[in-house]
């Protein structure tokens, strides 16, 4: 079904990332459409759009579903009064929606979804959704039994992807507990490709944007080697592993400050297109404007990348840019920074001791964002 559901009444405001069944659900229960119309519209036999509207409808269990689907309702479409005797040749009418801005830009629903789906493949990880909080939490169990907050979502982008069946709830009560599905891990994989494949800055794993001066050594992973679809990142690898007196060889506060740049890494890609090139600024060939007082939202993530990455120097910044930012694995960067094998983890603890110190002399500002 196209997103017209009437052709002379289309449904131009609705985000076209709202699936086409969730479409004539609420066509079917907000406006009254009958279900022959929807589906001689769609093409398909009436008893199509009855599973596809049934299956929705218990899917509201769900609470994240059941919002979406209000919220879109409320937006996007407009009950009719029914009119007597209503058959398939005079069809009910829908009064078209009003122009309303979107709940969810499609774009910025596509970066935040990608950025919380790569989180949420990581072992151990949940999105938590508190029925009283407006923002969704990813939280990821160590193994030492404590818990790490990982990302924060906004809880419109985390009932999209509820109500497209990227994930599903795990354990719903007043704090529910969402897992990725398989068609969740799927479109993770799609979204990345697209992603690489366009180079369009603005994603994290577009890398255009940061590709080297000529002549200069690049920062940007080669393609073949990243490690975007991997379910964990180096840095929980490395805290897995133990060193010869039994001890995780990255603790837990290592890779919380790796996870910290990692945050702010992708707070400065969303917003408008950016073109920052970390390779001249490791290098000394690009300096950051001083600012008198911290900034907000993207700008301020890149200040505060910048300032990492300025502390940390050539070499150590090269190496957290790689493995906490870009998630290279640590082969790949040891080859590409001609490092002898397995020195790569030596230098990256190094790296993210120093950034430890540099977040503890930030204050509160060093601390996780969400």
């Amino acid at each position: 079904m196209s997103r017209s559901l009437l052709p002379e009444h289309p449904v131009s405001t609705v985000p076209s990332w709202v699936p086409e069944a969730a479409l004539r659900y609420l066509a079917h229960t907000e406006t009254g459409l009958p279900i022959r119309v929807l589906a001689r519209q769609a093409g398909c036999h009436a008893s199509t759009v009855l599973r596809q509207i049934r299956k929705l409808e218990s899917r509201r269990e769900d609470q994240l579903v059941d919002e979406a689907l209000c919220r879109l309702g409320r937006q996007h479409f407009q009950r009719v009064g029914r009119k007597t005797n209503l058959s398939e040749t005079e069809p009910e009418t829908m009064t078209a929606p009003k122009s309303v801005p979107l709940p969810v830009e499609t774009e910025l629903f596509h970066k935040e979804a990608c950025r919380i789906l790569r989180r949420m493949t990581e072992n151990g990880a949940v999105l938590a959704v508190a029925q009283e909080m407006e923002k969704a939490v990813v939280v990821r169990d160590n193994a030492s039994g404590t818990t790490t907050r990982t990302a924060v979502v906004d809880r419109e982008i985390a009932q999209a992807m509820a109500l497209k069946d990227w994930i599903s709830c795990k354990a719903p009560g007043r704090i529910s507990r969402y897992v990725i599905t398989a068609e969740g891990r799927a479109s993770l994989a799609s979204l990345l490709a697209r992603a690489e494949s366009s180079a369009q800055p603005g994603f994290a794993e577009a890398q255009a944007g940061f590709a080297a001066a000529p002549g200069a050594r690049s920062l940007a992973p080669s393609r073949g080697r990243t490690r975007y679809s991997a379910p964990e990142s180096p840095l929980t690898l490395l805290a897995r592993r133990r060193d010869k007196a039994g001890q995780p060889f990255l603790s837990e506060d290592l890779v919380a400050v790796g996870e910290r740049l990692r945050e702010d890494f992708e707070l400065a890609q969303i917003g408008p297109s950016v073109t920052q090139n970390w390779d001249n600024f490791l290098t000394g060939r690009e300096a950051m404007s001083a600012r008198s007082e911290p900034s907000a939202g993207p700008a301020g993530a890149r200040d505060r990348v910048a300032s990492a990455l300025r502390d940390l120097g050539p070499g150590l910044g090269d190496v957290a840019l790689r493995c906490c930012c870009y998630l290279e694995g640590l082969e790949s960067a040891e080859k590409r920074m001609g490092w002898s094998a397995r020195s790569g983890k030596i230098i990256l603890r190094i790296a993210l001791q120093r950034l430890k110190r540099h977040y503890e002399g930030m204050g509160q500002a060093g601390q996780m964002i969400g």
